[in-house]
């Protein structure tokens, strides 16, 4: 037999070994027990989460010859049929390769044959979001009125993508994200079973990078299993997904926090010379100073060990939650920026440079000109040669013209200039939006905003924390982004839950049920803008001779 992967040699067989989804494999089996099993049921929920599992079990379940407590046996002829493929009353499709009509068609045909050996001919559609609408159409019937031998099960990632006639004709079961703890139990089952040796650290830096996805966790755990040995550490693990190491993360952090270009830049190179990647190295960051922002709000992580867990409080003293919660604002801006840059070295340098120099920090704008905190060079001069690149760039080749050099040359600061540039910025937004004077929701946003912080909830106010609110109408409120929105920042505030949480609050304040509306004040204000204004712009900043030669 040639090689078997390893989340396939250690998928399921039973409803009791899916992992992190009791609520669900405990229904089925009562009702198979029960003799109550429906005709039609939808699993729904993220990849990896067990969804083809448990659907293979239950249609092994129910045409079990010899079932216990709601279990197939595994051991009758029909399951060891169906264990091996060779069933032809249980029909697995994949609805992404086939998602015609005619392949639907095929189905309402072979509906009203009986099945050839077992008591129901079974049919398995996953990635059911795929069909067509043709397809969709041809199901329905069936699905709402199928033989008596027969029964579908349908698995997706995406079920608003599904009509409403088809989710309305379902048991519809929704399969959870896997908790870290449940990825840990599984892993530490499936090493022990394979003569493998795995440190906690390495354990917990897997159930991580598997984001509540099983099928995740083992093939990165494959992956590591793969040059021979059998031992596996928090090191192999990061070298084979190429991960910087915790020592790295730790030297850039602390020399953000310490205001010091040098030792950043050192740091920096050495990840590099190992050849890690930009991208991963920039995630690893925010999410090292997202943990130092848990450890000073009094929350227990196990991820560290003792050393590095000294290390990360050692931090937490000596960076204020302001700026922590500024440090990811800028970090998920930096990596916006270098998505669209073919330059990402030069963008990635220059922002590191700029959370780096006090002259440049949001917090100390104004101070310390010159250098860094413990700084031998002339940062100013680095910062601004790095800055006419990351601007050209992030423009796509473009112009895109900068608000820290503008409050350089006129002398302000950024906190000293915010009112004015709030203040344009909401007579901008007026306009755009037609709204007239009616201040009443500014006079509550920041407290919306702050109550975040007090219940918990981080994200949601580190993402609106510089942000503005406006009244569009009766019904509806803007939250204005005077920075822009980072494509981070995007995918929080669009999550259903987060959207009806701030909704809520709103509602709340007005008195009434409110919407809000996400609002790109900085996209909107650069629109109207001509190239040849944006190049003229960007010469008179930096005392370049400009002319439009035709």
């Amino acid at each position: 037999m040639g090689y078997t992967a390893l989340y396939r040699k250690f998928r399921p067989i039973l409803f009791s070994e899916i992992v992190g989804q009791e609520h669900i494999t405990r229904t089925l089996k009562n009702q198979i027990i029960a003799g109550r099993v429906g005709h039609a049921y939808l699993f729904n929920g993220g990849r990896g989460t067990g969804k083809t599992s448990a659907a293979k079990i239950l249609a092994r379940a129910v045409n079990c010859l010899n079932p216990q407590d709601g279990e197939p046996c595994n051991e009758c002829e029909i399951c060891k049929a169906a264990l091996d493929g060779s069933l032809t009353d249980i029909v697995e499709m994949d609805a992404a390769s086939n998602n015609s009509v005619e392949d639907i068609r095929s189905i309402r045909e072979e509906v009203n044959f009986l099945p050839t050996k077992a008591k129901y001919r079974v049919y398995i559609i996953d990635e059911v979001h795929m069909l067509s609408q043709g397809a969709f159409n041809a199901l329905l019937k069936t699905l709402e009125e199928p033989p008596e031998h027969v029964k579908f099960i349908l698995a997706t990632t995406e079920p608003q993508k599904l009509p409403a006639t088809i989710l309305s004709r379902c048991q519809r079961f929704d399969f959870k994200r896997i908790s870290d703890e449940d990825i840990i139990k599984r892993l530490q089952i499936v090493c022990e079973q394979s003569n493998i040796e795995i440190t906690k650290q390495a354990l917990n830096i897997i159930a991580t990078l598997s984001e509540g996805a099983m099928r995740d966790a083992l093939s990165i755990l494959e992956r590591c299993m793969q040059d021979g040995e059998n031992s596996i550490d928090e090191d192999k693990i990061k070298e084979l997904v190429g991960i910087p190491k915790i020592s790295y993360i730790y030297g850039i952090t602390e020399a953000i926090i310490e205001y010091n270009i040098d030792k950043a830049m050192e740091s920096i190179t050495m990840v590099l010379d190992e050849g890690k990647d930009l991208n991963n190295l920039l995630w690893e960051i925010i999410k090292y100073i997202k943990d130092i922002l848990m450890v000073k709000t009094g929350q227990k992580l196990t991820i560290y060990n003792e050393v590095d867990f000294e290390n990360l409080k050692k931090l937490a003293e000596s960076i204020s939650k302001e700026r922590a919660i500024r440090l990811i604002n800028e970090l998920s801006k930096l990596e916006n920026d270098m998505k669209s840059s073919t330059q990402r070295l030069i963008i990635f340098q220059a922002g590191i440079i700029r959370l780096c120099d006090k002259e440049l920090s949001s917090e100390e704008v104004g101070t310390n000109k010159g250098t860094g905190a413990g700084g031998n060079i002339n940062t100013t001069d680095i910062y601004s040669r790095l800055e006419k690149i990351e601007n050209y760039l992030r423009a796509g080749g473009g112009i895109a013209r900068s608000q820290s050099n503008t409050s350089k040359k006129s002398g302000t600061t950024k906190d000293s200039s915010s009112a004015n540039t709030n203040s344009k910025q909401d007579s901008n937004m007026n306009v755009i939006a037609g709204i007239g004077k009616n201040k009443k929701p500014a006079q509550y946003w920041q407290d919306i905003v702050s109550n975040f912080k007090n219940n918990g909830k981080i994200m949601l106010y580190t993402n609106l924390i510089d942000t503005n609110a406006i009244e569009i109408n009766d019904m509806t409120v803007g939250i204005e982004f005077p920075k822009g929105i980072t494509a981070f920042g995007k995918s929080v505030l669009e999550k259903p839950e987060n959207k009806m949480e701030i909704s809520k609050q709103v509602s709340v304040a007005c008195g009434k049920e409110m919407q809000i509306k996400y609002i790109d004040t900085k996209q909107k204000s650069s629109g109207n803008m001509t190239e040849e204004q944006e190049l003229s712009n960007f010469a008179n900043e930096f005392n370049i001779p400009f002319d439009v030669i035709e």
